[in-house]
């Protein structure tokens, strides 16, 4: 073609800037309406012929013909894509609505427009194989994501999170690209993934793993290169914060897939590594998340959390690719390939919830809500549904993945050796702890946001937002109840994906009989749930019941809110037993003879320890010198004159040294 398919795509996103705000998102909807209906085509195609799809020459870049190519694992990270983005431009409507009257045609239509090229660059990162477009693709999805970040620009924080985000983005790139120029001049081979084949086949391939892994961990949130994260996903719209939960940091995921596919030698240590700093980003990311009093915060922690349970299933396949044990390989990678389609269903639907809670209530301390399911019932069901979820409980999606996980590391202990069964067990053990805090940090936010009273005036005027946001969310929480309740169904485009790395398309097969019992076990809890749900409603028909306060703990005279739990004192066993959440507490102590205490303030503060060691304290000293070299900056020409002539001198008296 002599007219790249980018350049129609970015000559049509340009009319956005033309409308009229009325008609800006309508517009937007039909752009990823077309973006979704041909990336879905070729990547169903690819599913269900059950072979690798090879576009013709749709993108030109610098005059040269580029070919995007849909295996399997590109086809269902390109449907999650889809799913995602569909989902979030559906939720923006109602949530940017507020937005329009204090926003210009300019500033929508850049929001809009980045909204587009995000989806995008995302759907061009997975299908292109040359480096130079990966890149490319890479590049687009940062900056544009970067505008989506800042588009409550007003506030100072909001930049200040933008800019730390498209900083580190940069830094990743510089890695990957490292990574890509590295492979080609040791080896000569071709400037793309396939050239990084040459490059595993002749030398060690530890060094340039660990060079992508850099790259595309910090776009993932692997700890320690997740210090972006706990910013952007709070100071972005949640429409926003959604999608990039739950898909952009997986692209970073895709890299590191995508590189494994070219690696098959040192797999077992490659595996241990990415199983350690899995665990380590799992454990701490639930941990940092418990301590949490800014809802979009502490999801932005369960990101890093979830992001540590698919590196979980990755590292142990490829721990089982380096042992030879088929199944934990299967099983390892089938649970974090699947991992990755559920968390972009059950934390977009948390975050579109939390949005709600936001835009109703304006406030984002979870300390300041309470008693919201009595107003927002429907929201609250959602969030209830996300939370069960996400905490790996049955009859949900969550579940169903970690079950695999779980699966795969019992059948490795009976196949594998004793350092394969020691390693095993360290995931055994990672594994339920995170889940074990997972269920206790929601309990603690449901229980504190929607539960008991109100705990300020933020929740007085709260109700269910318009219908066009209940819509997205039920789009996710249909595909999460579908996964939990009938896994076998997702059987097939899972092993096809699995199969990129294992060639294995019949192991995971095996499972299918135990997704059935999942399935009739569940289907009969639910019938049982059903079953008492009824005969209590008959029951209480029969029977008068009276209403009341909740019990008030012979305190009803006073405040309500001041006697119910606070995330802090909810949370307040993890702080003493975690020092790593890095809790400091503010306000004056109570006194023992202090019989009738005089009115206080207290609050705590958590901070990440792994951004105060690693990012703000260097950052501060580089800070600190920049400002003691300002004392040359003096505003008067003649200095700079001088400074000038002072430079002249030295190199003239290096040259006649012959320094130089």
């Amino acid at each position: 073609m002599d007219i790249s398919i980018l350049k129609i795509v970015f000559v049509l996103s340009l009319a956005l800037f033309l409308l009229p705000k009325r008609y800006q998102y309508f517009f937007g909807v039909v752009l990823h309406s077309a973006l979704i209906a041909v990336s879905s085509f070729f990547a169903i195609n690819a599913i269900t012929q059950g072979q690798t799809m090879v576009t013709d020459a749709l993108v030109t870049l610098l005059g040269k013909p580029i070919h995007l190519v849909v295996d399997h694992l590109t086809a269902f990270f390109i449907l999650v894509v889809n799913f995602t983005m569909l989902t979030g431009l559906l939720y923006a409507r109602g949530y940017l609505k507020p937005y329009h009257p204090k926003k210009d045609k300019t500033e929508m239509a850049l929001h809009y427009f980045s909204f587009l090229w995000l989806h995008g660059s995302m759907l061009l990162a997975c299908m292109a194989r040359d480096a130079l477009a990966f890149l490319l693709a890479w590049e687009l999805m940062s900056i544009s994501s970067f505008f989506l970040v800042i588009f409550d620009s007003e506030k100072q924080s909001t930049i200040k999170a933008g800019l730390n985000y498209l900083l580190q983005m940069h830094i990743g790139f510089v890695f990957i690209l490292t990574g890509f120029l590295f492979a080609h001049v040791t080896t000569g081979a071709e400037f793309s993934f396939d050239g990084l084949a040459a490059y595993f086949q002749q030398n060690n391939p530890y060094f340039l793993f660990l060079l992508f892994f850099v790259g595309f961990g910090i776009k993932a949130g692997f700890i320690p290169l997740h210090t972006w994260l706990p910013h952007a996903h709070p100071a972005a719209p949640s429409h926003v914060s959604g999608v990039m939960s739950g898909v952009m940091i997986k692209m970073g995921i895709y890299g590191l897939l995508r590189v494994l596919t070219y690696i098959h030698t040192g797999l077992l240590p490659i595996g241990v590594f990415v199983l350690l700093v899995s665990i380590l980003s799992g454990i701490f990311g639930v941990t940092m998340a418990i301590v949490q009093h800014d809802i979009k915060k502490l999801l932005a922690y369960h990101s890093i959390e979830n992001i540590g349970i698919i590196g979980i299933g990755i590292g142990l396949g490829l721990i089982g690719l380096g042992q030879d044990i088929p199944v934990l390989a299967v099983l390892g990678f089938s649970g974090g390939i699947l991992h990755i389609l559920n968390h972009s269903l059950f934390k977009s639907l948390l975050f579109y919830s939390a949005g709600t809670v936001v835009q109703q209530t304006h406030s984002l301390n979870i300390n300041h809500l309470g008693g919201l399911i009595k107003k927002m019932p429907v929201t609250a069901a959602f969030f209830l549904l996300g939370a069960l979820a996400i905490s790996g409980l049955p009859p949900f999606n969550g579940f169903i993945s970690e079950f695999l996980i779980y699966s795969g590391m019992y059948k490795g202990l009976l196949a594998g050796n004793l350092f394969t069964a020691i390693i095993i067990l360290f995931g055994f053990i990672a594994l339920a702890v995170i889940g074990g805090l997972a269920i206790f940090c929601f309990t603690k936010v449901f229980s504190i946001v929607f539960l008991g009273s109100p705990r300020s005036g933020a929740c007085k005027n709260a109700h269910e937002p318009a219908k066009s946001m209940l819509v997205p969310k039920t789009m996710a929480a249909l595909v999460i109840i579908a996964i939990g309740l009938a896994p076998a169904v997702f059987v097939y485009p899972l092993q096809l994906a699995t199969s990129v790395f294992t060639k294995d398309i019949q192991l995971i097969q095996g499972t299918i009989p135990v997704m059935n019992s999942i399935s009739i076990t569940s289907f009969v809890f639910l019938f049982l749930l059903g079953a008492l749900a009824l005969f209590r409603k008959f029951w209480l028909k029969k029977h008068p019941v009276d209403e009341g306060l909740t019990w008030g703990c012979g305190y009803t005279g006073a405040n309500p809110a001041s006697h119910q739990y606070t995330a802090t004192s909810f949370a307040n066993s993890i702080i003493e037993l975690a020092p790593v959440v890095n809790v400091k507490k503010h306000g004056e102590e109570i006194r023992e003879d202090e019989i009738f205490p005089k009115e206080r303030e207290f609050e705590t503060h958590s901070s990440d320890i792994l951004e105060e060691t690693m990012v703000s304290a260097p950052a501060n000293k580089f800070i600190y010198l920049l400002e003691k070299i300002a004392v040359f900056q003096t505003g008067k020409l003649q200095n700079y004159l001088l400074y000038a002539l002072l430079f002249l001198v030295a190199i003239f008296v290096l040259s006649l040294l012959k320094l130089m």
